[in-house]
């Protein structure tokens, strides 16, 4: 997520290129493009010949005008048309605009991403605004989301600090949700509680209780930096490329560690895949980072 304050300063700053950038920006790019970006991974720790292909949707940001129903439905088909093995939802379905845009109840949106499918299925996970947005919680400080609960009403099971052990052609492998690492920010905020994030890494991967390789799914990229090398690959969102990518530069990236983890393909301990998204949050503007849909190949199936 972009603070206001650096938005605003940005915005101030892009108005240099003109009022044609400042309104394909707005109105064009976040609304009208839609790309598939490709990855095609060799990590160390999976089998060369096991080849598996992931679609990757994050940061949704459902809301009117600028992610609305029928915009969700036209991902989804295009996500569907890639025929991946599996697909994951990096979380940030609920919208981060509130003064630009109208909300889009999880109620509503989440029935729409019910029509994903893939013969390994649809695993999801939350972001931050999944609970930033869901005042209860955040009063409460415990509970599941309203974005948790809509999405396992569609039948789309939701990860917390958990794992599940999955098989394709009789090979197996780990898929690993992380919770989310600052789910309870505006709590801490507004009020005393212990902690910010649910998210809890080590006991996630002890239900990891083979050898069979890991995937890692955690909305915000920087527990990168605490993945141990048992993980293969880590797939995450939130950033959005910095909504703003001029010649492999994002001027602002919510992230600890900076442009590292702004957007595509690293490598720290693990190999690393960082989703630009495909909505926007703070503002509905994006600008050399158009909304994608990610898809990552490993082993075996390299160039399908």
């Amino acid at each position: 997520m972009i603070s206001r304050r650096h938005f605003l300063r940005l915005a101030a700053g892009i108005s240099a290129f003109g009022a044609s950038t400042v309104a394909y920006g707005f109105g064009i790019e976040p609304t009208h493009r839609l790309r598939v970006t490709p990855y095609d991974l060799a990590p160390p720790q999976w089998p060369k010949d096991f080849p598996l292909k992931i679609a990757a949707v994050a940061d949704v940001h459902a809301c009117d005008p600028w992610m609305p129903l029928d915009r969700i439905a036209e991902i989804v088909a295009r996500t569907n048309a890639l025929n991946a093995d599996i697909i994951v939802l990096l979380g940030d379905y609920e919208s981060g605009m509130r003064s630009t845009a109208t909300p889009i109840p999880a109620s509503e949106w989440a029935p729409v991403l019910a029509g994903l499918k893939a013969p390994l299925g649809v695993h999801a996970i939350l972001g931050n605004h999944d609970w930033w947005e869901d005042r209860a919680v955040q009063r409460s400080g415990q509970g599941h989301t309203v974005a948790r609960r809509e999405l396992e009403r569609a039948g789309i099971p939701v990860y917390e600090n958990d794992a599940v052990r999955l098989q394709k052609d009789g090979r197996a492998f780990w898929l690993a949700g992380l919770g989310d690492q600052l789910a309870y920010l505006p709590a801490r905020v507004l009020r005393h509680i212990d902690r910010i994030g649910v998210d809890d890494l080590n006991a996630t991967l002890a239900k990891v209780t083979d050898d069979a390789p890991v995937i890692m799914l955690a909305h915000e990229p920087d527990v990168a930096m605490r993945m141990p090398e048992r993980v293969a690959l880590q797939l995450s969102g939130h950033t959005h490329g910095g909504q703003i990518r001029l010649f492999g530069w994002s001027p602002v990236v919510p992230s600890r560690y900076g442009s590292k983890f702004a957007y595509g393909h690293t490598h720290t301990k693990c190999d690393v895949v960082v989703s630009g998204g495909l909505g926007c949050s703070i503002m509905p503007f994006r600008l050399g980072m158009p909304p994608e849909i990610v898809l990552v190949t490993l082993g075996g199936n390299r160039g399908a």
